[in-house]
C-alpha cells in the first residue's frame, strides 16, 4: 500500500506508506524486539530491585518525544493512534502488523539509510520503563549469543547490540549492529531500535535521533496496564487507497 498525503495548512513532504508483516519487518528489530505484541514484558521475580527512574533528555518536553499535550496542534502530522508522526522530504514509512491479529504493532521509518522501528507504551505517571527494558533487551540479545554494550548517547542511555540473524541452512552464521534507545514520557514510555547507517555512522544517526525525537505519542485517557502497547490505527484515507 502507498499513501501520498496531500496539502494540509503547511507545505508536507510527500511521505509513502506500506503495510508489512511483522514478522518479516526489519531483522535487526524483529528479532531481539521484547514486544511486538500487547506488552513489554513484566519483571519476572517481584521482589527484585528495578531502576524505575524516568530516563528522558533533560529538554524532552520542548524537543521531543513530545506527549499530545506539548505538540503544535496546527502541525500537519500523520496521524497513527498512539504516534503522531511529521512527513519530510526523503521519509518511508511502515505499518508493521501483525498476521494472527491484524493489528499494527510498531511504526517502521525509512530514513537517511537507516531503519528506525518505534514502539509506545503506556507507563505509570511517576515511574520509568526505559532503565529495567534495558536489562531485558541485554539478557535477551545475550541468550541469544549476541553481545551489548551500554552507552550514553544523543537521548541518555542506549544500547548498542550486535544481534544474530538467521540465515539459510549451510550459510556462515551472520549479525547485524542494532542501537535500542528510549525516553519516558508523561504515562508513557517510547522505544526505539535503530538499524542501517544510523546505528555505525554518527552523522546518520544524529538524524534519526532527530527523526525519533520529532514523533508526538498520544497516551489518550483509556485506563490502561503499564508496559501495555498503545494501540495504533491507520492514517485517514489509507484505506480507500490501498
Amino acid at each position: 500500500m502507498k499513501l501520498r498525503k496531500g496539502k494540509n495548512k503547511e507545505e508536507q513532504p510527500d511521505t509513502a506508506i506500506e503495510t508489512v508483516d511483522a514478522a518479516t519487518a526489519d531483522e535487526a528489530s524483529s528479532e531481539v524486539t521484547t514486544a511486538t505484541g500487547d506488552a513489554l514484558e513484566a519483571p519476572a521475580d517481584e521482589e527484585t530491585v528495578l531502576d524505575t527512574t524516568k530516563s528522558a533528555p533533560d529538554d524532552r518536553a520542548t524537543e521531543g518525544p513530545l506527549d499530545e499535550s506539548e505538540a503544535n496542534a496546527v502541525r500537519p502530522y500523520i496521524d497513527l493512534g498512539g504516534v503522531k508522526i511529521l512527513p519530510r522530504e526523503g521519509l518511508n514509512l511502515r505499518l508493521e502488523i501483525e498476521e494472527s491479529t491484524k493489528r499494527i504493532v510498531a511504526v517502521g521509518l525509512d530514513y537517511a539509510e537507516s531503519t528506525l522501528q518505534i514502539q509506545a507504551f503506556a507507563a505509570p505517571r511517576s515511574i520509568g520503563l526505559w532503565n529495567e527494558t534495558r536489562e531485558q533487551i541485554a539478557e535477551q540479545i545475550g541468550s541469544q549469543g549476541g553481545t551489548v554494550t551500554e552507552r550514553e548517547g544523543g537521548l541518555g542511555y542506549e544500547l548498542l547490540a550486535e544481534v544474530p540473524v538467521q540465515v539459510p541452512a549451510g550459510q556462515p552464521a551472520a549479525t547485524r549492529i542494532a542501537r535500542f534507545v528510549g525516553v519516558d514520557g508523561p504515562r508513557w514510555f517510547l522505544r526505539g531500535v535503530i538499524a542501517g547507517a544510523g546505528a555505525t555512522d554518527a552523522e546518520k544517526g544524529a538524524l534519526v535521533e532527530e527523526l525519533f525525537r520529532s514523533v508526538v505519542v498520544v497516551r489518550g485517557d483509556t485506563p490502561m496496564p503499564p508496559r501495555d502497547l498503545i494501540p495504533l490505527k491507520m492514517p485517514a484515507g489509507a484505506g480507500e487507497e490501498a
